[in-house]
């Protein structure tokens, strides 16, 4: 079975790099970085500390977005060049004739596709690194780079010299040469660059080498291979068009799933962000005793009054879940009387106790033997809520079986400076593979039962 499904993805990936769209896409995407670098400019401002700075950040998102929104339309054209055009014309019929099971077929189609679909984006994210090192042109009197436009055009001057050649004198495919030539000239081309600087001068390869962007692309590269999935389950039983048109559906769906599902999920409204919180007393630190006192700082006033007895909820996410601190009941005594917030009668819960603008004093109400509510004690970035969150079941559920592109779009992270965990790039790959293998086994229910003879 694994001799079988190799023969059937070596088969998928010469004929999806044989497709002349194949390399015209990847020559468009590499275009269109190369304009970036003239038409990003006066836009992000002149400061930062990122990864990418000033009118770069523009830039790094456009060129991203460009590699995305290529190489989903890939995804449609190849998927249906190997799978939908197979069974349209019938050659199909000669692999499932054989003692060679459909699902078989079928992960053999997405692994080819998908190896040819890596080569192509791993091309066009060298044109974006390419174009990142040399950086926006905001003015006349900035420098060329010329390493950058040195080695680029060395590498892509070489495949299509050498692809001429040899379709002109060997009978080999134009398109299919210049890509496996392309890709790792463009690798060399790049770590050329990294050892050479603008003036020409060695420097150390990790002064450009730029380890966020790097996890940023490869978590859209896992997006893109999700997309392939979802062209090859399409391809079993459309034609071209309409393959393209769902793969731009759950393109799009995906990227906003978030706003039009995702912010139903669930209710509740944030009233502030916290600045600083700190305990009154030293005792007060793991927020685990009642009693134990809390001086928040907010950003700015909160949206609501938060009068003295106010519930006080909290949560690192702006829509409240998880949240930080489980439900309770609201206060109801005197918030003047010790006995009511501590006592042996009293509820557990996060109490307003003073508030004055910005700052907000808190208090952990309860008897000594009581559960306490708060699940760690507040911090800087933390969301501040009224009320506890309520989780609506219908949208969560559309929410969490939908595809979500917005987990593999990390540019916003690079761009303001916050780094991406290792871990969850971890994340991200468990899910991509899961999407994978849900889109694949929709694949193999509708390619069963379709006529192909």
């Amino acid at each position: 079975m694994l001799g079988q499904t190799l023969t059937i993805a070596y088969n998928a990936f010469i004929e999806s790099i044989r497709q002349p769209i194949f390399f015209v896409l990847v020559m468009i995407s590499g275009l269109l970085q190369l304009m970036s670098t003239w038409g990003a400019g006066f836009s992000m401002g002149r400061s930062s500390t990122s990864e990418v700075n000033a009118d770069n950040k523009l830039l790094l998102d456009i060129g991203l977005g460009t590699v995305f929104v290529s190489g989903m339309l890939l995804a449609g054209f190849i998927a249906t060049a190997v799978l939908s055009r197979e069974i349209k014309d019938k050659t199909v019929l000669t692999v499932v004739s054989k003692p060679i099971g459909r699902p078989i077929v079928v992960i053999g189609k997405y692994l080819g596709t998908s190896s040819a679909i890596l080569i192509a984006i791993i091309t066009m994210l060298l044109f974006l690194f390419m174009g990142i090192r040399h950086g926006v042109m905001s003015t006349a009197a900035d420098t060329l780079d010329g390493p950058v436009i040195v080695f680029t055009f060395a590498a892509v001057a070489l495949a299509i010299t050498i692809a001429i050649w040899c379709n002109f004198f060997y009978g080999w495919v134009f398109s299919q040469t210049a890509i496996l030539v392309m890709m790792p000239a463009m690798v060399l081309a790049w770590l050329a660059v990294l050892f050479m600087s603008k003036k020409w001068l060695f420097q150390l390869p990790s002064t450009d080498l730029h380890p966020q962007i790097l996890l940023t692309s490869i978590a859209l590269v896992l997006a893109i291979m999700v997309l392939t999935a979802v062209a090859i389950a399409a391809s079993t039983r459309l034609g071209q068009v309409m393959t393209i048109t769902v793969c731009a559906g759950v393109f799009m769906f995906g990227l906003l799933s978030n706003h039009l599902i995702g912010r139903h999920a669930f209710s509740n409204q944030m009233v502030g962000v916290i600045k600083q919180a700190t305990p009154e007393h030293r005792e007060d630190a793991d927020f685990r005793t009642p009693g134990a006192t809390w001086q928040i700082t907010l950003e700015r006033p909160p949206d609501a009054a938060m009068d003295p007895g106010s519930s006080f909820y909290y949560s690192d996410s702006p829509n409240g879940y998880p949240m930080a601190v489980r439900p309770f009941d609201p206060f109801e005594g005197n918030i003047e009387k010790s006995q009511d917030l501590i006592g042996p009668r009293a509820k557990p819960g996060v109490i307003v106790t003073k508030h004055d603008l910005e700052q907000v004093t808190i208090r952990l109400a309860g008897a000594s033997d009581a559960t306490i509510p708060a699940t760690r004690p507040p911090r800087s970035g933390d969301y501040v809520f009224e009320s506890s969150t309520q989780i609506n079941a219908i949208p969560l559920s559309i929410w969490s079986v939908a595809t979500n592109l917005q987990f593999f779009w990390l540019v916003d992270a690079v761009t303001q400076n916050n780094p991406i965990p290792p871990g969850h790039l971890i994340l991200i790959a468990i899910y991509s593979a899961s999407q994978i293998v849900a889109y694949l086994s929709l694949a193999a229910v509708l390619f069963q039962k379709r006529d192909v003879g």
